[in-house]
């Protein structure tokens, strides 16, 4: 599957989680030889490796940048999927869809590390909402 563009003209909030995003994406491409490609599909592998993670006992501490860019590429695929936009407030960033819902993904990311979220079926959740 082929990498999709991101929007033109993006929103000055989305320039920190696209960088972390990207952060992600280059990481795992080179760590762990996992190649993600802002699909919805590729959450899966995301929730697996932060699955991974947790049943190391890596400190939630030592991960939070991971756990970061994760959060961020869950969210980058959702504005891609859905034409969101991310929002800032406060320091934390947020994804907004088209139906005025607002979305934490990088909250997501620590709640899948802890065992009680999934950043897929955040994102199925966004996209259903947005096709209903």
């Amino acid at each position: 599957m082929s990498e999709r563009a991101p929007q033109a003209n993006r929103p000055h909030a989305a320039t920190k989680p696209v960088r972390w995003a990207a952060d992600a994406v280059a990481t795992m491409r080179e760590g762990a030889r996992v190649r993600l490609d802002y699909s919805a599909q590729s959450l899966w592998r995301v929730d697996r490796m932060i699955e991974q993670l947790r049943h190391e006992g890596t400190p939630a501490a030592a991960l939070q940048n991971v756990l970061r860019g994760f959060g961020a590429y869950a969210g980058e695929v959702i504005v891609r999927e859905t034409g969101a936009e991310w929002w800032a407030t406060g320091g934390d960033h947020w994804v907004r869809t088209p139906d005025g819902r607002l979305w934490d993904p990088v909250d997501e990311a620590r709640r899948c590390f802890g065992g009680h979220g999934s950043l897929r079926l955040m994102c199925r959740d966004a996209a259903s909402a947005e096709r209903a």
